[in-house]
């Protein structure tokens, strides 16, 4: 199950005719409270998209009564006529539920610099607002619709949900299978939750599990315009949750996310987790993973199932000392399970390590420190390449 999980949301997937498919394009997830309460996390890319614009005003009162997303185009670069296009879209969704538009979060996805066909657009909001009306809307099928309506390269949607013992829920639907690198959120993240929290505590928690899941989801080292994670709440349970309870269960969400967007990654072959230990902190874990997870070389070596470790090593050289701090003579390497490299000199035989499978380990010990922390990444294919050649045709 996914966004109607939880008590009070309701869900639409419909198609407004702005995909070339002719599939599902606009979804809508209202929040039928009592609460209104959430929180939303935007790319920190300064080329920020309408729709990103629009919904950080929205966001100043950390209310939000519904959520509009479309796919089939970005909304970004648009100028004055696509800002105005994201503004009616959220005023056409308010005039059909009732609501205010400052309260309603839009999101896009797809093609930058071409504008969104408006009269398409309003029809759509037109198409799920009678939906969301209905006793359907709030059914397991609902959430699917709207999770298969924001899905653009993806092959199939992404989904989550968790309920608590305690008599809570969350739901969640994401979509995004290229440009995964992010920065402080990624790709298009929509979560419910019927527990009762306040704004404040909301955020705080959005933002500490998009630091340890969505922010380290590095695919392809490009980084969307249009990135939205909101979490919202209604408080239809009647249970006010258990904060560190809760914080742990949308981590928990927020991973299986992750992994569901890593395997559906624009042509990838391999899912790789690249884990580095022994870190002096955190943050340096997460950047020595980082410069490994965007090295091409390495990333080809994966695609050709070749454990070529000495790309690994020259990948995490290339962290100036004052990021990370660590014995380049020292570093351990280990892929697959097989120790290939250790304190810096070859040891097991690299044809021991099997890469024939989808998924790849590498384990990265710098002996500095006592931090860890995992990256996820994939390969770099024929097939990422020819899909991202011919995107706009």
């Amino acid at each position: 199950m996914s966004v109607t999980l939880p008590a009070g949301f309701a869900a639409a997937g419909v198609t407004a005719g702005l995909k070339k498919s002719g599939g599902l394009d606009l979804a809508l997830v209202h929040n039928l409270g009592p609460l209104q309460n959430a929180a939303t996390v935007f790319t920190s890319n300064r080329c920020q998209a309408n729709p990103v614009i629009w919904s950080t005003q929205v966001m100043s009162d950390g209310r939000v009564s519904a959520i509009v997303l479309n796919s089939g185009g970005a909304n970004c670069y648009t100028g004055s006529m696509g800002f105005q296009t994201t503004h009616a879209t959220a005023e056409a969704v308010a005039t059909r539920l009732d609501i205010s538009s400052g309260d309603v979060l839009v999101c896009s996805t797809g093609l930058i610099g071409e504008q969104l066909n408006f009269d398409r657009v309003t029809a759509g909001v037109w198409d799920a607002t009678l939906y969301i009306k209905t006793d359907a809307a709030t059914t397991p099928a609902a959430g699917l619709l709207a999770a298969q309506a924001i899905m653009t390269t993806d092959t199939r949607p992404k989904q989550a949900a968790h309920t608590s013992a305690a008599g809570w829920s969350i739901g969640a639907m994401a979509k995004g299978a290229g440009m995964l690198a992010p920065g402080l959120a990624t790709m298009l993240v929509v979560i419910t939750t019927d527990a009762v929290l306040d704004s404040a505590d909301l955020d705080t928690a959005l933002r500490a599990a998009t630091r340890v899941t969505f922010d380290r989801l590095d695919s392809d080292g490009c980084m969307s315009t249009n990135d939205t994670v909101s979490l919202l709440c209604s408080g239809a349970s009647g249970v006010a949750a258990d904060q560190n309870e809760f914080n742990a269960a949308l981590v928990e969400i927020c991973r299986d996310l992750v992994l569901q967007l890593q395997s559906d990654a624009e042509g990838a072959a391999h899912d790789v987790a690249i884990t580095v230990t022994n870190a002096v902190s955190d943050d340096e874990a997460v950047t020595v993973a980082r410069a490994v997870a965007r090295s091409n070389l390495f990333k080809s070596a994966i695609f050709g199932n070749d454990p070529n470790w000495g790309r690994v090593l020259a990948a995490v050289g290339t962290v100036p000392v004052e990021h990370a701090a660590f014995d380049p003579y020292g570093i351990d390497v280990a892929i697959n399970g097989v120790q290939v490299c250790t304190a810096g000199e070859p040891d097991q035989p690299r044809e021991l390590v099997d890469l024939s499978g989808r998924g790849v380990t590498v384990l990265i010990d710098l002996h500095a420190g006592s931090e860890t922390a995992t990256l996820w990444t994939n390969d770099l294919t024929h097939d990422y390449v020819e899909e991202n050649s011919a995107y706009s045709s």
